[in-house]
């Protein structure tokens, strides 16, 4: 960044702003320079650098701004030079004589947003780089080939010329560097060499990224101020007191909150805006060092005031739902943020945080009171934390399970097409996973979805909306589940009969088909002993045969979309909910219960890990949160979006084994067919905890396991 300082532009008068922001920017140089204002000093400084030609002029100012500046470091100080340079419009700018394909004399430049045309001084053009989709250049001829979407069907590729192919070269390779550094996260790989021979320029920018040197000056220099929200009223500052005392368990577990704390914090302002305030803590002078009990008690007995609100929970989730329906305006508003990046679950999932939340406390303090003796000077305050907690969550816990089964209910009915009433009134989400279905063309990869009043199966469509499409609905009313192997000759194969018609359908294991069944004839079963009889009105389904049809297996066409559906990966699908558990189920050939959702909430955990991928050789330090069967990456916890996110859903974990080569203690390695991940944690009370999560809430050992032969026991087993 040297070449583009903007101490060097000011000097050099080529950035165009007004005195103020002069002035800002110089005051801002001083105090990374020369530190806190002192008058006598600034003064004696500001004579012999120059900044700004004739500078005097504004020396008052310049004075004014950096008395301001008092505490704030060297780091700080560069960063906010560069936030304010890089939004005035000229900073940067250097023009290349060139002209357009009717011959007339123009600009060309290159900034952060992309590449700019000025006739003169001023700007006509903008091609933001998220418009460019190529850029060349041909001898003196300069390239800019756009994305079909922005240009339409006429003119994709824009044509300028310079003055020889030097300076053509020359600029193409400084909009390569700025495309690079503005747009990318992490620095581009070396591209292998080509062994023979090769083509075109091999040119490639080979610095840090913006994102990065920003995440750098924020890890390195700027701490940000501890705080206390009027929400979560953990004051974050108050965990920093454990850390004389590393090795003891009590200090990871206090860390564990921290971690999860900043999540759920970060996770509320998805939904709400927090009123902040500064929290601060004497603990240190009073030798409270190891304490962390009389903090979980003040906050137990402040959340306690909560529990009547969070009853209502299942009222807000139920209305809300129906003003979606009502109103389509708010339907659109809510599918709007839906696929914004920091909307990294569906949305109706962090209304339920806060009961969820209080499950956590309770799992926490109760590993804590086990921890610590009854002797321990923290153990009472830990012990009555944990009471009152317990009180709220017992309150609480029929609301919750009333709220994740209608979450789910709307979730499903947000990405499903061919149904309207979902969440009708005592219809309970059973089971959703990947089954093979036999059709005219043989097995068929398909969704299926068990209630407790019906199992829908569905195909995945190739709309832009990434949703399934339901194919035909059985009524458990009546149904048999019978095992029929034999009978079809394929592996893990069952039979479905229901009076409407009768389907055969294939698992991906013995172990699928065990849960699958298992479900189904508990579902069967309470069906039968419902005295109700089920007035729900769906819509009926294309694929629905005649009546008195059900005594032979329905064999159904295929679709050509389905066909289709068939061959896509989760790596082509860039709809932003592609990792809800429905499209992860899809594409791993697995399924998930409610049982299993339910386990998962209690197996969250946040924190830094040290990521490794299975051939490279750096680790790469990341803010990892674990939520939903899924790990989220950030690069600190201060981000407000993941980066990327790995669902787990039918990866094993385990410990590396020698063959990994692997040197390094607390590594956990996740690995899916030929997918492997290393993980390497801070300690070994982090290592298992990570361990324990994943492996709870990834495996489920359905009760059928019991049934299952000891060698395919032993194949799905950690």
């Amino acid at each position: 960044c040297k070449h583009h300082s903007p101490g060097k532009y000011l000097a050099e008068e080529r950035l165009t702003c007004s005195d103020n922001t002069a002035a800002l920017l110089i005051s801002h140089l001083l105090q990374s320079e020369i530190g806190d204002f002192d008058e006598s000093e600034d003064r004696e400084h500001l004579k012999g650098n120059r900044y700004l030609p004739n500078q005097e002029r504004i020396q008052g100012k310049i004075l004014e701004f950096h008395r301001k500046h008092v505490g704030q470091t060297p780091a700080e100080s560069d960063f906010q030079v560069l936030e304010i340079a890089r939004k005035l419009e000229m900073y940067g700018i250097r023009f290349h004589l060139a002209s357009d394909r009717e011959g007339t004399k123009i600009n060309l430049a290159v900034s952060h947003m992309g590449v700019l045309v000025f006739q003169g001084n001023t700007k006509i053009n903008t091609f933001n780089w998220s418009k460019v989709r190529k850029l060349s250049f041909k001898r003196k001829r300069f390239l800019i080939k756009l994305h079909p979407e922005v240009c339409g069907p006429y003119q994709d590729t824009l044509e300028f010329l310079l003055g020889s192919r030097d300076e053509c070269k020359n600029f193409w390779k400084i909009c390569v560097e700025y495309h690079t550094f503005f747009r990318l996260f992490d620095q581009p790989k070396p591209k292998a060499k080509a062994v023979f021979f090769s083509r075109g320029s091999s040119f490639r920018y080979s610095g840090r990224t913006q994102k990065q040197l920003v995440d750098y000056i924020k890890d390195s220099g700027m701490k940000k101020t501890p705080y206390e929200s009027t929400y979560i009223v953990i004051p974050i500052d108050q965990f920093l007191f454990f850390q004389r005392y590393p090795t003891d368990k009590a200090y990871f577990i206090a860390k564990e909150i921290l971690a999860t704390e900043r999540t759920y914090l970060k996770d509320l302002e998805v939904i709400t805006v927090l009123s902040l305030e500064e929290g601060k803590t004497n603990a240190h002078v009073k030798g409270d060092y190891q304490r962390i009990g009389d903090v979980m008690l003040r906050n137990m007995r402040t959340l306690k005031e909560f529990t009547s609100y969070l009853q209502k929970h299942d009222e807000v989730l139920t209305e809300l739902e129906k003003a979606t329906k009502r109103l389509k305006k708010l339907e659109m508003v809510y599918k709007e943020f839906e696929l914004q990046k920091v909307c990294y679950l569906p949305l109706n999932t962090f209304l339920l945080k806060p009961i969820q939340r209080l499950m956590h406390y309770k799992l926490i303090l109760g590993r804590l009171c086990k921890h610590y003796t009854a002797e321990h000077r923290d153990f009472a305050d830990c012990r009555n934390a944990l009471k009152e907690v317990t009180e709220m969550t017992s309150q609480l816990q029929h609301s919750l399970i009333r709220l994740e089964n209608f979450q789910k209910l709307t979730e499903l009915q947000h990405d499903l097409i061919g149904i309207d009433n979902l969440t009708a009134p005592g219809r309970e989400f059973i089971r959703e996973g990947c089954l093979y279905k036999l059709t005219k063309k043989g097995l068929q990869q398909r969704m299926f979805f068990l209630f407790s009043d019906m199992l829908l199966y569905t195909s995945k469509g190739v709309t832009g909306t990434n949703q399934f499409k339901i194919h035909g609905h059985l009524p458990l009313h009546g149904m048999l589940v019978e095992e029929s192997e034999n009978e079809w000759a394929v592996p893990h194969c069952f039979t479905i009969y229901s009076a409407q018609k009768t389907i055969v359908v294939a698992a991906s294991t013995r172990l699928e088909m065990g849960k699958w069944m298992e479900d189904l004839n508990m579902a069967i079963e309470m069906a039968k002993k419902s005295t109700e009889k089920s007035d729900i009105f769906l819509k009926p389904l294309p694929n629905s045969p005649p009546p008195g049809s059900s005594d032979e297996v329905s064999l159904e066409q295929e679709s050509e979309d389905d066909i289709h559906s068939s061959r896509s990966s989760l790596d082509r699908q860039s709809h932003h909910r592609a990792n809800t558990t429905m499209h992860v189920c899809w594409y791993r050939n697995t399924s998930v219960s409610m049982a299993d959702h339910s386990v998962a909430v209690e197996n969250q955990l946040s924190g830094y890990l040290l990521r490794k991928f299975k051939n490279s050789n750096g680790w790469q330090k990341l803010w990892v949160v674990f939520t939903n069967f899924c790990l989220f990456f950030y690069k600190t916890h201060q981000d407000d979006y993941p980066l990327a996110s790995l669902p787990l859903l039918g990866y094993v974990v385990s410990s590396p084994v020698e063959a990994d080569g692997i040197q390094k203690d607390y590594v956990f390695k996740l690995q899916f067919k030929s997918h492997v991940y290393f993980f390497r944690a801070e300690s070994k009370y982090t290592f298992e905890r990570w361990m324990e999560v994943i492996k709870r809430a990834t495996s489920s050992p359905a009760r059928s396991s019991l049934l299952l032969p000891k060698d395919e026991k032993d194949r799905h087993t950690d």
